[in-house]
């Protein structure tokens, strides 16, 4: 088992490539989960389209999320949103748009190729009131009580301490402001093939905790208020779970009380 420190840099290095590249379309894509011999390549189960969304960017859009938080966020203009996670800008040009001149977006990543990725696509846009910050989520660059909405787009799930980016979350936020984040949470026991993946868990869902779990870290927190505004199952092609578990196991997953979701959830900062 990898400690965290380990795993980070997986997930570090893993979506530095796919900065690079350029090119992937989804959250298990060639630069994330496999090569060109691999059949997970060009996987694009977990992602929502993005174009119809006033401030789409589609040269930000890298195919990673797993739902559209902005879209639940009820960010208004005018506010200080904080995206983590940011990648190359998707969900930070899309919140741009809701914020207007008047308000300010500001995306934290991990992996300085999609820093300076979404720094391009800026430039290009020329926005003087979005800043992408190179910064660890469970230690954000931020003072407290500075935004007015946390959004995240399937990234808590690749965190190694979500108590802890939880915490960040709740440090960051004013009194009475609240997060919405998509992500990607488990109900039932996965089959120990899918657990073991280590390109499952830079990519996708190995990473991700019970759903149970996941709402009670959020809680723990101290948040209120906490509602799921949307939940998706991620459906899983047969001939992908192969290269993980056999038929047998497949068909234990496909029950309805085993299975990987897609979650988007809100919660409260007391005032």
């Amino acid at each position: 088992m990898k400690n965290a420190d380990d795993l980070k840099q997986v997930v570090k290095e893993k979506y530095g490539q796919i900065a690079k590249a350029s090119k992937t379309s989804g959250c298990c894509g060639p630069a994330c989960c496999g090569d060109a011999d691999n059949k997970i390549v060009g996987y694009t189960v977990m992602k929502d389209e993005y174009n119809h969304l006033e401030g789409y960017v589609a040269e930000a859009d890298l195919g990673l999320g797993c739902g559209l938080p902005t879209e639940h966020a009820g960010i208004k203009k005018g506010d200080t949103v904080v995206d983590l996670g940011s990648g190359a800008g998707n969900d930070v040009f899309v919140a741009r748009a809701i914020v207007g001149d008047g308000g300010k977006v500001i995306g934290i990543d991990m992996t300085e190729e999609m820093i300076a990725k979404a720094n391009i696509n800026n430039a290009m846009l020329g926005y003087k009131n979005v800043e992408f910050k190179l910064g660890d989520i469970e230690q954000m660059p931020l003072k407290d009580n500075f935004a007015d909405v946390v959004v995240s787009n399937c990234v808590l799930n690749l965190v190694s301490d979500k108590q802890k980016a939880f915490s960040e979350i709740y440090r960051i936020l004013k009194p009475g402001s609240h997060f919405c984040v998509s992500d990607i949470v488990l109900k039932g026991e996965l089959p120990v093939g899918l657990k073991k993946s280590a390109e499952m868990y830079a990519g996708c869902v190995a990473g991700a905790l019970q759903q149970a779990d996941y709402l009670g870290i959020i809680k723990e927190t101290g948040f209120s208020n906490i509602e799921i505004k949307k939940t998706k199952v991620i459906d899983l092609p047969d001939d992908v779970l192969r290269e993980y578990i056999n038929d047998s196991e497949i068909e234990l997953f496909r029950k309805n009380n085993i299975g990987i979701f897609s979650i988007t959830v809100i919660g409260y900062k007391n005032k």
